[in-house]
């Protein structure tokens, strides 16, 4: 009871750091989004790398088989630690682009994060084209999280059914997390997770930054301008972030666990509204509200193997 509190407090703080890392996001949307994204992600790569060698010093008396066993294992190891980083910094660094366009382009922070962790309810539904069949709660999850969607965006518009270009970018990019989630889900298993996480910064960093010297034209002095944001991102959201999720999870349900993590999106509204200035409508409060609910449904452990 004592270890799972303290993990339940760690995913909180986890919680906490990412949903001010939205925030932070949105500060650092005075830059261009392949200059912004390609440099947080390779920092957040780089960020990684100690707490991967602190944790093999900690682990390093835990190996165990012959010497001839451990080297093709590690062998197997890094072939899928390459192909799965590569594959899964591809898929990152077009989600997170979409979602710095959505940034780039006035969406609020509270927004983004809410819009964002439809992920949820969605990952289910792209499941559908691998033959796994979704339970009754996934369709209901679903359609709260489109209603919730509609209040969030659309209702009490004067132009009606109309996505704003920094929400359509941000609906795209929940789209591309969820198969980011499932590729993550193909590849997880097979290698070290903070290892992949490395791996998938660096490879999204390095695309960014690519794409920020072919189509973008970056300028020192604003970057400098944002160098916090920036580092919040790459060191605090990423290197923190991620290895308080890895601890936090060790003694908690995953249910337990994606519920704290998704309070994330509220942590993102309430740091806008403190930071940012930013302000909801009551029915876009209803909406985040909805949207709430059906990510909390969708995490619905299931009796079952459908997803």
């Amino acid at each position: 009871m004592k270890n799972s509190f303290k993990s339940n407090l760690v995913l909180l703080m986890t919680a906490v750091i990412w949903g001010g890392g939205l925030v932070a996001q949105k500060a650092g949307a005075v830059l261009q989004p392949f200059t912004y994204n390609g440099i947080r992600m390779f920092i957040g790569g780089l960020a990684l790398i100690p707490v991967i060698y602190l944790l093999k010093v900690a682990g390093k008396d835990k190996s165990a088989g012959s010497s001839r066993e451990v080297k093709r294992d590690e062998k197997e190891d890094k072939k899928n630690l390459l192909i799965g980083g590569i594959c899964c910094g591809c898929f990152l660094c077009l989600a997170t682009s979409l979602q710095q366009f959505g940034f780039y382009f006035e969406t609020s922070a509270g927004k983004t994060g809410f819009i964002t962790s439809l992920y949820i309810v969605i990952v289910p539904l792209l499941g559908l084209f691998l033959g796994k069949h979704v339970r009754t709660l996934i369709w209901v999850s679903i359609l709260l999280g489109a209603f919730g969607f509609y209040l969030l965006t659309m209702a009490g518009k004067r132009e009606g059914f109309r996505l704003s270009t920094g929400e359509l970018y941000i609906l795209l990019c929940v789209v591309a997390f969820s198969v980011h989630i499932l590729a993550v889900d193909c590849f997880s298993p097979k290698c070290d997770g903070i290892r992949l996480s490395c791996v998938q910064f660096l490879t999204s960093g390095v695309i960014g930054i690519a794409c920020m010297l072919i189509f973008e034209t970056p300028v020192l002095s604003d970057i400098l301008d944002c160098w916090l944001p920036i580092l919040y991102c790459g060191v605090i959201s990423t290197g923190v972030g991620y290895t308080g999720q890895v601890l936090g999870q060790k003694d908690t349900e995953p249910a337990v666990a994606s519920l704290i993590l998704s309070l994330e999106a509220v942590f993102s509204v309430i740091f806008g509204v403190l930071i940012l200035k930013e302000h909801l409508t009551i029915i876009e409060g209803i909406g985040c509200a909805v949207i709430f609910a059906a990510v909390v449904i969708a995490q619905i452990p299931s009796q079952n193997k459908s997803i």
